[in-house]
């Protein structure tokens, strides 16, 4: 017990500081990292099971997290990145894809929802301590997964003409259950790093005015 009275104030500092750190990063720097962060999802795009005419793969659990490690703004951008530079020919997609057939596709609406997902998720803990906590976190990921997966089913509804039926099943209900284990994941790491309004006083991201 004695042991973890000592440590655990060194760690409340330490993910304190983290916060604060990253949050004045330069931009430039802040850059460097959303490119990192791209680079992680594409990693986690070739985590997949070959299901069809959808896989499951890994790349929500990164998305949702690239909110959270670069905030709104700049965890959309790595989104960003990485759908912009499979689009123009990187294989990075899922499978090694890339190129803008894969945009013409049936995955192309989840690739957009993970811009304003890890726009949403980032947004959110950074403007709101008391969302930093596992169950606000799982709600807000969970919430984030949803958005993936809507941008998904209005595209293969009203660009793909699939029927509502076929992408709610193929598109939507097939991920739910991995989905809500990622949402879970996401938070349980998120509430590891992120402080606590209890650690500094009061909301520290909830008067920021610029994206951590």
């Amino acid at each position: 017990m004695s042991s973890i009275a000592q440590v655990w104030p060194a760690y409340t500092r330490w993910r304190s500081k983290a916060f604060t750190w990253r949050r004045e990063l330069p931009a430039a720097r802040k850059v460097v990292l959303a490119l990192g962060m791209a680079a992680l999802t594409g990693l986690s795009a070739q985590v997949r099971v070959p299901l069809v005419p959808v896989p499951m793969t890994g790349q929500t659990f990164a998305v949702l997290l690239s909110g959270v490690l670069l905030g709104g703004t700049f965890g959309a951008l790595s989104q960003a990145i990485y759908v912009g530079l499979g689009a123009a020919g990187l294989a990075w997609f899922c499978g090694g894809a890339g190129g803008m057939a894969v945009m013409r596709g049936a995955t192309a609406g989840y690739l957009v929802g993970f811009v304003v997902a890890a726009a949403l998720v980032g947004y959110v803990t950074d403007r709101s301590a008391a969302a930093r906590r596992f169950l606000p976190q799982f709600a807000l990921m969970s919430c984030g997964a949803g958005v993936i997966l809507l941008f998904g089913f209005l595209n293969q509804v009203f660009l793909l003409h699939w029927s509502v039926f076929s992408a709610l099943w193929h598109g939507v209900l097939k991920f739910v259950l991995l989905d809500v284990g990622k949402a879970a994941a996401a938070a349980a790491i998120a509430t590891a790093l992120l402080p606590k309004m209890s650690e500094e006083g009061r909301a520290d991201g909830a008067e920021a005015t610029g994206d951590a």
